[in-house]
């Protein structure tokens, strides 16, 4: 007598299964969502072939060893490769065409003006890598720190998590931004005029983790009481596994969908510390950079200089908002 197999989920891939679970079903069917991402993928294809979008040039084509900037386009060369995964710092320069401190319409040469002779077409692309590296970076080291005191604080509990939610408290009392300002400013006191791209990380990631902290410990306090987790109790497990390989793996997903969120405000940040003479040094292809740049140009002549950069920055914060809200809905289950 033949047995036949009930099971849908028999002879099915892992994709399969991810690809038609209810939560990737629900977040295909929202349009929101998928245009969000859609401009989320555009910009990282701007982002990574930035030098063949925006030609090097100056300092940047000597420290990538060419001498024309079309040799970039040449896949059997060096510099192609280079310049898309490892591009020196100097590629990072804003490429300036005059010292004229008037702005100068859109051209052949910059297709979206100049401010204080820089490109501000080139100052965009290669600022979009700036924005997406910053973001990711700070996100993942504050999403990792987060999950790790938080699962810490709800899985022992007691004083424990007393102390540290007492601290997340001093942290929550203070205005984020604000917060960053004054981390950064005593970071950069030691050497003022170095790269900033580590202090600004790090300060970051201090302001940040509280937020990641006390949601996966709110997630943590429901899932150590679960059965599963008892189980693997009594067999022996000990708690850095049980933390690790049972309670946060199935308490991480309302915070994934909080860090796609933050991936969006990241940007706004740096930009702001830019704007405040906080961030990147004057030239460096950051979106700050030339907002800070138009302030002296809020002209209906010179709509150009703040419309391009403000445009940027606000179609990348919409995607990951977008994106973002469809995945807090498709993996919320009470929506489903």
């Amino acid at each position: 007598m033949t047995t036949l197999s009930t099971n849908p989920t028999s002879g099915r891939s892992k994709w399969q299964l991810f690809w038609t679970g209810p939560a990737v079903r629900k977040l295909r069917r929202n349009p929101l969502a998928i245009t969000g991402l859609v401009i989320t993928l555009m910009f990282s294809l701007i982002a990574l072939f930035a030098p063949l979008i925006a030609k090097p040039s100056g300092d940047c084509l000597r420290d990538l060893n060419i001498t024309s900037a079309n040799q970039v386009y040449n896949p059997a060369g060096g510099a192609f490769w280079r310049s898309i995964f490892v591009p020196p710092k100097s590629c990072y320069k804003t490429e300036r065409l005059s010292f004229a401190q008037q702005p100068t319409v859109p051209s052949a040469d910059a297709p979206f003006g100049t401010v204080n002779g820089y490109n501000i077409f080139y100052g965009l692309i290669w600022g979009t890598r700036t924005a997406l590296k910053m973001s990711f970076i700070i996100v993942a080291i504050t999403l990792a720190v987060g999950v790790i005191i938080g699962a810490i604080s709800g899985y022992y509990g007691g004083w424990i998590d007393n102390l540290i939610q007492r601290f997340i408290d001093v942290l929550f009392a203070l205005p984020s931004l604000i917060l960053t300002v004054v981390i950064l400013t005593i970071l950069r006191a030691g050497n003022p005029g170095g790269d900033p791209t580590v202090p600004i990380i790090v300060s970051f990631c201090i302001a940040g983790w509280a937020g990641y902290a006390r949601v996966v410990r709110g997630d943590v306090l429901r899932t150590r009481q679960l059965e599963y987790v008892d189980a693997a109790r009594s067999m022996g497990a000990r708690d850095m596994r049980l933390i690790l390989q049972h309670v946060v793996p199935n308490s991480v997903a309302s915070v994934l969908t909080l860090a796609v969120l933050d991936l969006a405000t990241v940007p706004l940040s740096v930009a702001a510390l830019s704007f405040l003479g906080l961030g990147f040094e004057s030239g460096y292809a950051e979106w700050g950079q030339l907002v800070e740049f138009s302030r002296a140009w809020l002209k209906p002549e010179y709509w150009y200089v703040l419309a391009y950069p403000a445009a940027f920055i606000i179609i990348f914060s919409l995607a990951f908002n977008l994106f973002g809200d469809g995945l807090r809905d498709a993996l919320d289950p009470k929506s489903r």
